[in-house]
């Protein structure tokens, strides 16, 4: 092959990374269409704290893609788990968080994202002990984050060992961590929310799939005056 020919070859495999690498990305960062609301404004007494109960699975079980990791999130109204990350949440007002995490983890690719960053005090709890990072290369790894990159929030969500539950909602009789932490909504405005642990098997770079759809690891906060 001739020097211009494998010039040309050569920049050719660089360009089709380039494209793979920029596919990868908008996938994380894009969420799907997203599904209808659940409604956390008119669940607690003006000025006190909202609490917002989620749990994250390694298959949902069901529906179109019952093999994708999920988010469900507790009704709290009919105290039901739905399939929905799309929430409404009062402006000005601090949300206690607590997350049932059933999936497994493991060694995060940036230790950066074992960080607790923005809730009250940095810190989060994990099984009632409090933590302001977490060593991804001990105990069962990280499995997922619950991160909101515009509000600089980032909580890692500690795996699990053992058998996980293949259908969603999950209980207490299978494997899991209890995480809970607090942060305070922003003024009125949509603010994506998401997993920045590539967690989608069998898509480029675990972020395809779930990891880029509405209603499985990312979602919507829709704060509301």
């Amino acid at each position: 092959m001739s020097k211009g020919g494998r010039l040309t070859t050569v920049l050719g495999l660089f360009l089709v990374v380039v494209g793979l690498v920029v596919w990868a990305v908008a996938a994380l960062l894009t969420p799907g269409v997203p599904g209808g609301v659940v409604n956390f404004t008119n669940t607690q007494a003006t000025g006190q704290p909202v609490h917002l109960t989620v749990q994250t699975v390694g298959s949902i079980g069901f529906g179109a893609h019952p093999s994708w990791v999920s988010y469900l999130v507790k009704d709290p109204k009919s105290g039901k788990w739905v399939h929905d990350t799309s929430w409404e949440l009062p402006a000005h007002t601090l949300i206690d968080m607590t997350v049932y995490q059933y999936d497994s983890g493991s060694p995060l690719r940036n230790q950066e994202w074992g960080q607790v960053m923005g809730t009250v005090g940095d810190s989060a709890t994990l099984n009632g002990t409090n933590f302001t990072s977490y060593n991804s290369n001990t105990g069962g790894g990280v499995g997922h984050t619950f991160a909101i990159p515009t509000l600089n929030i980032s909580v890692p969500l500690v795996g699990v060992s053992g058998n996980p539950c293949a259908v969603a909602p999950c209980h207490f009789n299978s494997p899991h961590n209890i995480e809970t932490f607090s942060f305070k909504t922003p003024g009125a405005g949509s603010y994506n929310w998401q997993c920045f642990v590539p967690c989608a098997l069998g898509y480029l770079f675990g972020n395809g799939g779930a990891m880029s759809t509405q209603n499985y690891m990312g979602g919507e906060l829709e704060v509301v005056n």
